[in-house]
C-alpha cells in the first residue's frame, strides 16, 4: 500500500508493503544479544502438577513463561522513568508511533580506552529540526551485533555534548545499535541519558531512547518514516519493534 505523508510541508510517499525491520528478536538461547551481566533469557512451558504446557508433551496448546530483562536482552524503548526516582511508564508517555526519521552511520572515535560518538560527527549529518527521530548505525556494522554479549566489553557510547546537540536539534526519539547511549561503567552519572531527557530542566517526558537495534547494511543512510512499535508494558522500558519505511517523491 502506498501512502502520502506531509513532510515539512512537502508531500512524500511511502510503501507500507516494504518494511525495514531494525529490531533484534528475543531468543531463548546463549546466542541472544546480552548486556548488563545477566544470564540468557528463558522461554519455557508452564508446569502444573503433571501438566506441561507443550503440545509435543501432550498438551492442547503451547503455554510458555518468558523470563527476560528489556534492557539487557534485545531491542527496547525507554522513557525518562529509566533514570528518575519515580518510575514513569513508557506506555503512558509514548502515545504516537509514526515519525519522520533519519538514518546515519557513525564510526566512534578512539579516546584512550573508549570509543565515543562525538558531537561533530552528529552535527555533520543532522540539521536542526530536520526530523523527529534519529537512527544511529555504528561502524563497523557486523552481523555479530545480533548475538554479541556486551558485559565487561566497554562498548562505544555517545558523548554528553553529542546527546545535548541531538536534543537541541529537535530529536524526540533516539535509536542506536548499542546496549546504552552511555558508557558501560560511568559511576552512575548517565550523562547522555540525562542530557537527552533534559533532567535538570523541563524534563522531556515524551522523548524516548531505543537501544539494541540493528540496521542492516542494505539500509542506506537517509530519510525514512519510522513506526516505533512497543509492547504495552507499564514500566520504564518495553520490548519494541522499530520499522523503517523508505520515502520517495
Amino acid at each position: 500500500m502506498i501512502a502520502t505523508l506531509d513532510w515539512n510541508g512537502k508531500p512524500r510517499k511511502i510503501d507500507f508493503s516494504k518494511p525495514l525491520d531494525i529490531s533484534i528478536p528475543l531468543r531463548a538461547s546463549d546466542e541472544n544479544v546480552n548486556a548488563w551481566y545477566l544470564k540468557s533469557p528463558k522461554i519455557e512451558p508452564v508446569k502444573m502438577d503433571d501438566w506441561v504446557g507443550s503440545v509435543k508433551d501432550g498438551a492442547d496448546v503451547n503455554f510458555n513463561n518468558i523470563y527476560f530483562n528489556p534492557h539487557a536482552h534485545g531491542t527496547h524503548t525507554e522513557c525518562v522513568g529509566h533514570i528518575t526516582e519515580k518510575v514513569h511508564s513508557i506506555n503512558e508517555h509514548l502515545t504516537t508511533f509514526f515519525f519522520s526519521a533519519k538514518v546515519i552511520s557513525v564510526e566512534p572515535q578512539t579516546v584512550g580506552e573508549d570509543f565515543i560518538i562525538q558531537k561533530e560527527q552528529i552535527k555533520a549529518q543532522l540539521q536542526s529540526n530536520e526530523v523527529e527521530a534519529l537512527v544511529i548505525r555504528t561502524l563497523p556494522n557486523h552481523p555479530d551485533k545480533l548475538s554479541k554479549h556486551y558485559s565487561n566489553t566497554n562498548p562505544p557510547f555517545i558523548s554528553e555534548d553529542a546527546a545535548l546537540f541531538i536534543k537541541d536539534s529537535g530529536i524526540k526519539h533516539l535509536l542506536i545499535d548499542l546496549p546504552s547511549v552511555d558508557k558501560e561503567k560511568d559511576d552512575g552519572k548517565l550523562l547522555s541519558h540525562n542530557a537527552f531527557w533534559n533532567t535538570t530542566g523541563n524534563i522531556r517526558f515524551d522523548a524516548t531512547i531505543t537501544e539494541f537495534i540493528y540496521v542492516p547494511n542494505t539500509v542506506e543512510d537517509g530519510l525514512y518514516s519510522l513506526n516505533l512499535q512497543i509492547a504495552p508494558f507499564e514500566n520504564d522500558a518495553t520490548p519494541s519493534k522499530p520499522i523503517l519505511y523508505k520515502i520517495f517523491d
